[in-house]
């Protein structure tokens, strides 16, 4: 019976889904950048915007999107995927940057900016409390919730950040080149101005929010010590954080219950846990599902 009616919340909850909304619908921007909520009941509830990886030239809509919308969603925590611009599939195969624009910083944190402003702005809409927003990316998501953390104006900030498994530095031996090219373009990939104002260790705030941070050893695409120079970073400056290096687990296993490995697939009850400790009275946890 019991296994019954988890079975039907999961249902539930995975059809309870708002209509997306374009973010920058109603301004100046001639852009369309796509949102989509995962609403919870009740009000005052925290909300979390979900930047997918991808190296900032596509994005996992599902392991690092939409799993981790429905999973967020079952406990309690309204969710909303961003599908943030990228420089897409041919500017990684034609290199057309080098002659033209198109998407490159900062185009993705300003979409990031605009989400957190429209879902504050909406909050009583969602049920959401317009001080408790924060933002989880993975990989190159990841880089980018952690430089809104760091780059955004006081009250632009996330209220919180969970960077899993993110790119940290462009600088570095072990910097995500792709990631590097395809944020700065073609024609600015080793712009020292550039690289100096992206990497993250360089630029955390004494006043940044909490961090949630998580990682693999053995992860075979964003080197581990992408990770450790943050937790480093965030230590040297007292920001309240959590440091979490699991040894096996690898990349891309968002909240997947195939991916991974079943020790870096504990990070979900472990943000969890972490989230309930810096906002106690604003989370209602349904479940601490795995």
């Amino acid at each position: 019976m019991q296994r019954l009616l988890i079975l039907i919340q999961t249902l539930l909850t995975s059809i309870c889904v708002s209509a997306q909304v374009n973010i920058w619908e109603g301004t100046s921007r001639d852009v369309e950048v796509e949102l989509i909520p995962y609403p919870v009941e009740g009000q005052d509830n925290t909300g979390i915007i979900i930047c997918p990886g991808g190296s900032y030239f596509w994005h996992d809509m599902e392991a690092e999107g939409h799993d981790v919308a429905r999973w967020l969603q079952q406990n309690g925590i309204a969710a909303f995927v961003l599908r943030y611009r990228t420089a897409q599939t041919p500017a990684f195969i034609t290199r057309y940057r080098y002659l033209f624009r198109g998407v490159r910083y900062p185009d993705p944190q300003d979409d990031l900016l605009q989400a957190l402003r429209y879902v504050r702005t909406h909050a009583a809409d969602y049920g959401v409390n317009p001080e408790q927003v924060g933002a989880m990316g993975f990989s190159a998501g990841g880089h980018l919730v952690m430089s809104g953390a760091e780059l955004f104006s006081v009250a632009d900030r996330p209220a919180f950040v969970a960077p899993v498994y993110p790119v940290v530095t462009f600088t570095q031996d072990f910097t995500h080149k792709r990631s590097r090219r395809a944020l700065l373009g073609d024609g600015r990939k080793h712009s020292r101005v550039l690289c100096d104002s992206l990497s993250l260790e360089c630029h955390v705030p004494a006043d940044c929010p909490p961090v949630f941070l998580v990682n693999c050893k053995d992860d075979p695409v964003v080197d581990y010590r992408n990770s450790e120079l943050l937790d480093s970073a965030l230590t040297a400056r007292h920001v309240a954080h959590r440091y979490i290096q699991y040894e096996t687990g690898g990349h891309g296993f968002g909240a997947s219950d195939k991916k991974g490995t079943a020790e870096s697939r504990q990070w979900r009850a472990s943000f969890l846990d972490w989230l309930h400790e810096i906002c106690p009275k604003d989370l209602r946890l349904v479940s601490k599902n795995n």
